[in-house]
């Protein structure tokens, strides 16, 4: 299965994806990915997670993407680990030679327990989607995101809070006892 790393149970892969490095990728149980993802990163995947289809994590080796337990992403986000600052410093292209390139900016990016990333969505590297969290369709995340809060635009911008009783008391009943923030 791709060489992944390591796997947990109930896992779904599609045949059509591609992860250019799969012995930095760990992936929990009942779990899917859905057709076209693509996947420069280290990946760490909770249990519970679906990945929708075209869904794109770019950055390179150096660079890593979590997803906490109950969480998806939809499809065709792109999720961006690195990214050159684009000020003119130097060339932008990771073809290119390190003492020519602009200054680039690599951070894990990190999505918590029962995140909802909707279609299209695009997130900055650095950046931490707060536990519970919801980011609406073809929003722009270049900032921390607010636990248990809506956000939608671009730049995504809180419109309300979420409950979370319901959530919470469900994983428990799945025997999940996730600290709730």
């Amino acid at each position: 299965m791709h060489n992944i790393k390591s796997t947990g149970t109930n896992v779904y892969i599609s045949p059509n994806i591609e992860i250019k490095r799969p012995q930095l990728v760990e992936i929990g149980s009942n779990c899917a990915i859905d057709s076209g993802f693509y996947c420069t990163t280290a990946l760490v995947i909770g249990d519970y997670v679906h990945i929708g289809p075209y869904v794109t994590i770019i950055g390179g080796p150096k660079t890593s993407l979590t997803v906490g337990h109950f969480s998806g992403i939809a499809a065709g986000c792109r999720i961006i680990c690195a990214s050159e600052k684009h000020m003119g410093e130097g060339l932008a292209n990771p073809m290119v030679p390190d003492e020519y390139r602009d200054e680039v900016i690599m951070e894990p990016i990190i999505i918590e327990e029962f995140v909802t990333v909707g279609t299209n969505v695009v997130i900055s590297p650095g950046v931490t989607i707060g536990q519970g969290a919801v980011i609406g369709a073809n929003s722009f995340v270049n900032k921390n995101i607010e636990p248990w809060t809506v956000y939608i635009g671009s730049p995504a911008k809180p419109l309300k809070s979420r409950r979370k009783d319901k959530i919470t008391e469900y994983a428990k009943a799945l025997g999940y006892n996730i600290e709730i923030k």
